[in-house]
């Protein structure tokens, strides 16, 4: 292997028993099986039992693991008390929420695998003689890969030809800087030798042709890959919300139990009753169902744009597209169907539809079909496939219409100068016809070639390309692009050698492309104006081809403005910046260089940026927006790596789902952590109220532990699942400053809602106790039928509360009637699980005692209804202040 770039090819093929043609399918079968997939098989960076111990580290699972030790210690200098069973409760919430947690992260883990899978590498190989594409799985030593732009390399392999090749080598050296690439070898070291490309690089610029010398763990990225050391883990904005929020409730947690521990001890109430007391408010703020509710809420709605052709790689991806401001978007393939065909040919003068039968009588056709068809790097394989660029295999396809094209591609090309989008124009040098000379073929954007032609054929005749022939080629290819036709134009020229020559060139003609607009963008369009986000054309096509797209599918007007690359080179930053003010821009004829310069601008004037792009040039703009979108069916492999986030079916309107989906995650964790901070006040106030007004506790550990675990995983996990309100479009982006943990969330859960059960299990509980002929300041054994029946009305109350703040929380402007209140089925769930807890807490003679609680008669489970529907009917009334933006409402009610 040491020695493959250095010995002559003849000798290269013979080792790797191959030809320059390829292997034969049955040779490769057989390869497959004996050298297994081309893939790196990493080992597992954490053991699974690590990750699993890594949810204990948690700070809410250390505050459970504190408070059932200390449980335990309290048992211990006084036995009997129950404290035992408490410490024990409190470490199987831990354990029961570390494997929830656990298991969704697992889950979700596999469903980004699944993710990945359902975008292979495919590469382009040579086999018997015929190009195919195959997955990069199945590429085997000996095999030939034809090399293009933008193709992620798949094995190790030694060059037979290359063009202009550049190869991003820096995931094996670390250099950003491309190499180019050469068939001899200039280093004794294969690792530098410029006539090698390795598995991992990738194509920047030009193509090559190489022989595959090593596949899998035998390449050098494999041979390496064990040793890679994993960058940490950048946090995401959900993920510092989150440390954001565990932090101020733990702080409050914390800073009660400390105080009225405090305060238990100072009047009286003794050290180890006090420490429980302590416990129970601690164990009362802690939101036990959070973390893994977070997990799943992400798992689900990246499962849900998965159905919808949108793969995210990351899970934290979903909640950054909820704040899009802008989206900077392509047009061919995005806005339009991709599906590229010739509709008019500019000959001789004439403009034709390819439909008209006079086309054929131009003497200049085979002129122009010979130069579409050789000036392109398509192919058209035995079974009539074509593959490449969708606008090259448009200009094969119409060649082979006219004639077949068979004994034309065989034509041998001597050099090539590909197309990039700085300069927009491809040159191939090719044998004539006659064979007695060379022909230079060239196609590109029509100004730039008629700058490189000084003559034009007219009438079967090379006459001068004067002022006039120019002026009416501009007129008639303005009439294509105001139709929404892309235009090429086509020229050749004669050469005595094989060299690149960049003028003399002959002006054939121009041919008009139409890629039609796909027929739900427009909706998709008027999604986005709706929703606050604007969205631009960033096209390296002619601007009135453009402008004449974006009128069609209503992303511009005659009140927009058109950009082409050379004004907006002109401009300052100050000037881009006022332009970039604009709510219907068109930028048109820009390089890549250009496009991440208006991503960094609209960044740096504070906007959350999301970009489309397919090809290499677009990885830079991809990377450096806040949501890089690449195209799943057209897009480079190049372009994948650099993106958040995969289209499978390169659909703009699906950009607009994921959007909504990003808008609707960041909802439901704000509507679950509202819910379950709700039931924080009726758990905490029982243990103030016993220090301070020396009643009986009217609410014990082990029922707030009964309650967190039956009123906050199940029916928040119902939260997480519910679906986008139907004005969740209609309203402008949220800043990106906006906390999940807000002053009116807190102020709504602990201060109104968190209230109002309060105050239905303090009723319930002192209407129990006076019925039962209890006075105040009469102390209760915690044996006592009255004070079990007491605490099992007051923890009712808080179960029959709860039901209706899960319906509440289901919305945040939205009335619940317009929803469905049997729309979702897991929130139904949840309710059904709270009140069979509630059942059975109450009427099982086994659960009585354990949680220390009596049966209740009807009238007492009746107490706390009107509460519940208090809360129902007010969060109503103020849902429509809201609708009807009441500042007052909006100021201090809104969540």
């Amino acid at each position: 292997m040491n020695n493959q770039h250095q010995i002559p090819l003849e000798q290269l093929y013979s080792q790797l028993d191959s030809g320059f043609k390829g292997l034969s399918n049955s040779e490769a079968d057989r390869r497959l099986k004996e050298t297994g997939l081309n893939e790196l098989r990493v080992r597992r960076q954490t053991p699974e039992y690590i990750k699993f111990l890594l949810q204990f580290k948690n700070f809410f699972a250390l505050l459970l693991m504190v408070g059932g030790g200390l449980a335990f210690f309290a048992d211990y200098l006084d036995p009997g008390q129950g404290n035992f069973y408490i410490g024990c409760a409190l470490y199987g919430v831990v354990l029961l929420n570390a494997s929830f947690t656990y298991m969704q992260e697992y889950q979700s883990e596999k469903i980004m695998e699944s993710f990945q899978k359902m975008l292979p590498t495919m590469v382009t190989i040579e086999r018997n003689g015929e190009v195919n594409q195959i997955n990069a799985k199945q590429v085997v030593p000996g095999d030939i890969m034809l090399l293009y732009e933008g193709d992620k390399i798949s094995a190790d392999g030694r060059l037979l030809r290359e063009n202009q090749l550049k190869v991003d080598m820096s995931s094996l050296t670390g250099e950003s800087e491309p190499v180019e690439l050469q068939v001899d070898a200039d280093n004794e070291n294969i690792h530098h030798s410029k006539n090698m490309v390795f598995s991992g690089t990738l194509v920047q610029s030009g193509n090559g042709k190489a022989i595959v010398c090593a596949t899998g763990m035998e390449t050098q990225i494999g041979k390496i890959v064990e040793l890679t050391k994993h960058t940490k883990k950048v946090e995401s904005p959900i993920g510092k919300e989150l440390k954001y929020f565990i932090k101020i409730i733990s702080g409050i947690a914390i800073f009660l139990g400390v105080t009225f521990y405090i305060v238990s001890v100072a009047i009286g109430k003794g050290e180890i009753s006090s420490l429980i007391f302590a416990i129970g408010i601690i164990v009362a703020n802690v939101p036990e169902g959070l973390l893994p509710t977070v997990t799943l809420a992400l798992t689900m709605a990246s499962k849900r744009m998965a159905r919808k052709n949108a793969l995210i790689k990351n899970l934290e991806s979903v909640e950054t597209l909820g704040s899009t401001t802008v989206i900077c978007t392509d047009k061919t393939g995005t806005l339009t169907q991709n599906k590229i065909s010739v509709n008019t040919l500019i000959i001789n003068r004439h403009h034709h539809d390819i439909t008209d039968p006079d086309i054929s009588e131009e003497p200049e056709l085979h002129i122009a079909r010979r130069i579409m068809t050789l000036c392109n790097n398509a192919h058209l394989d035995s079974h009539l496939k074509y593959s490449g660029d969708s606008t090259e295999i448009a200009l094969l396809a119409y060649g082979n219409k006219i004639k077949s094209i068979k004994d034309i591609v065989r034509t041998k090309r001597f050099s090539e100068k590909t197309f990039t989008s700085d300069d927009k124009y491809m040159i191939t040098v090719h044998e004539s016809p006659n064979n007695d000379h060379f022909h230079a073929y060239l196609k590109g954007a029509p100004e730039v070639v008629m700058n490189m032609c000084d003559r034009i054929h007219v009438d079967g005749k090379k006459v001068p390309f004067t002022d006039h022939y120019r002026e009416m080629i501009v007129e008639q290819y303005m009439l294509l692009a105001e139709r929404g036709e892309r235009g090429l134009a086509l020229a050749y020229r004669n050469s005595s050698n094989d060299e690149l020559a960049g003028d003399g060139y002959v002006f054939i003609g121009v041919v008009g492309m139409l890629d039609p607009p796909r027929p739900e963008v427009p909706e998709a369009i008027l999604k986005c104006r709706n929703a606050g986000i604007r969205v631009f054309m960033l096209t390296g096509d002619f601007g009135p081809t453009a402008e004449a797209i974006g009128k069609q599918i209503g992303l511009f007007t005659d009140a927009g403005k058109v950009l082409q690359g050379d004004d907006l080179s002109a401009l300052d930053e100050e000037g881009l910046s006022r332009v970039l003010d604009e709510k219907e821009l068109i930028f048109a004829r820009i390089t890549p260089a250009q496009k991440l310069q208006i991503v960094k601008a609209l960044q740096k004037k504070g906007q959350i940026v999301t970009v489309t792009g397919d090809g290499v040039n677009d990885s830079p703009a991809l990377k450096n927006a806040d949501m890089g979108v690449a195209m799943g069916l057209m897009g480079t492999d190049v372009a994948k790596e650099a993106s958040n986030m995969v289209l499978m079916d390169d659909n703009f309107a699906t950009i607009v789902t994921a959007v909504e989906e990003g808008r609707t995650i960041f909802d439901n964790i704000k509507k679950f952590i509202a819910y379950i901070l709700t039931s924080n006040i009726p758990q905490i106030l029982p243990f103030i109220a016993y220090v301070l007004l020396d009643i009986p506790l009217p609410l014990t550990v082990v029922l707030i532990l009964a309650i967190d675990l039956g009123t906050d995983i199940v029916p928040a996990l119902g939260l997480g699942a519910e679906k986008p309100e139907t004005d969740v479009m209609n309203k402008p982006p949220r800043s990106r400053n906006e906390r999940l943990l807000t002053g009116n969330l807190l102020f709504m859960s602990y201060g109104i809602v968190g209230m109002i059960q309060a105050a239905a299990g303090f009723f319930s509980y002192f209407v129990v106790l006076l019925d039962g002929g209890w006075q105040w300041g009469e102390s209760l054994a915690a044996t006592d039928p009255l004070y079990r029946t007491a605490i099992t009305a007051f923890f009712a109350s808080i179960i029959i509360c709860q039901v209706a703040d899960v319906l509440i929380c289901r919305t945040r402007r939205q009335s619940i009637l317009t929803v469905g209140i049997l729309a979702n089925k897991l929130v139904l769930l949840g309710i059904a699980t709270e009140l069979s807890l509630l059942a059975l807490i109450s009427y099982v003679p086994f659960m009585n005692t354990f949680f220390g609680t009596a049966p209740l008669e009807l009238w007492q489970l009746a107490l706390s209804i009107p509460f519940a529907i208090t809360i129902i009917i007010a969060d109503e009334i103020r849902r429509i202040f809201v609708r009807h933006e009441n500042r007052f409402v909006l100021k201090w009610l809104t969540w």
